[in-house]
C-alpha cells in the first residue's frame, strides 16, 4: 500500500467488516490525501463494500473513519455532508427525473456548484435525457447521472465504483479527463474501486483487497 506525506482527506483506522461469518477485511487502516486514489481488488474482494462502509451506508464491526477530523461514529451526519457516495446499482431515485436528482443534491451538499453539473451534463451528453425518470434510462446513463452527482458535490471526498463501467467512448474519455484534472487537486480526494488503475490517471494511495 502507497502512503503519502500530504495531510490525508480521508483516515480509516482499524477498519473491520464480514457478512455474516465471511470477513471481508479486518484491522485495515489507510489515508487518503488530495487526489485520486484507488481500491483494488478482485470480485469479491469486498472492494465495494469497502467504499459503502466509507460512504456511511453499512456500519463496520470495529474501526473508525474520519474526514478531516469529523468522525463518522461521532458526527455522523457532519460526515455523511463532507462525503458523496451513491451505490450505482441502487433503485432509491427511480421514480425521479434525472434532473430532479440532480437538482436534489444541493440540499445535501453544501459545496454542491450548478455550474459546474451544467458543465458535467454537456459534457456526458445527459441533456436529452433529464426530463426522464431515472428507471427509464440505459444503464450507461444512470452511471452519468451518478457521475454528473459526484464530480458536481463538491464534497472534500468523492466514492466512485467502476467508474468507466457501461460508458459510451467519448463519456469515457470525458471521465478520464476528469480525473486527470482531480489528481491534481489540492483539497480534495477522489477514491475509485475499480480491478485495475485508469490509464492516464496519477494515483495518489492504491489500497489493496
Amino acid at each position: 500500500m502507497n502512503t503519502d506525506p500530504v495531510d490525508p482527506v480521508l483516515q480509516v483506522k482499524g477498519l473491520r467488516f464480514a457478512w455474516d461469518q465471511q470477513v471481508l477485511f479486518n484491522d485495515l487502516s489507510f489515508n487518503i490525501p488530495p487526489g485520486v486514489s484507488i481500491v483494488r481488488g478482485d470480485d469479491g474482494s469486498g472492494k465495494s463494500t469497502l467504499l459503502s462502509v466509507i460512504g456511511g451506508a453499512l456500519d463496520p464491526a470495529a474501526g473508525t473513519l474520519a474526514i478531516h477530523g469529523i468522525r463518522l461514529d461521532q458526527q455522523h451526519d457532519a460526515y455523511r455532508h463532507q462525503v458523496f457516495w451513491i451505490d450505482p446499482q441502487t433503485e432509491a431515485h427511480d421514480a425521479l427525473a434525472a434532473k430532479g436528482y440532480l437538482d436534489s443534491l444541493s440540499h445535501h451538499y453544501p459545496s454542491f456548484d450548478a455550474d459546474t453539473m451544467a458543465e458535467l451534463v454537456e459534457g456526458f451528453a445527459l441533456g436529452p435525457h433529464l426530463a426522464k425518470p431515472m428507471y427509464m434510462l440505459s444503464t450507461g446513463s444512470r452511471r452519468k447521472v451518478w457521475l454528473t452527482a459526484a464530480f458536481a458535490a463538491g464534497t472534500p471526498l468523492t466514492l466512485i465504483d467502476q467508474p468507466f463501467a457501461a460508458l459510451d467512448a467519448p463519456s469515457i474519455r470525458f471521465l478520464r479527463e476528469l480525473l486527470q484534472d482531480a489528481a491534481e487537486h489540492p483539497g480534495r480526494a477522489w477514491l475509485l474501486a475499480d480491478h485495475e488503475a485508469p490509464e492516464g490517471v496519477p494515483l495518489k494511495t492504491t489500497v489493496a483487497l
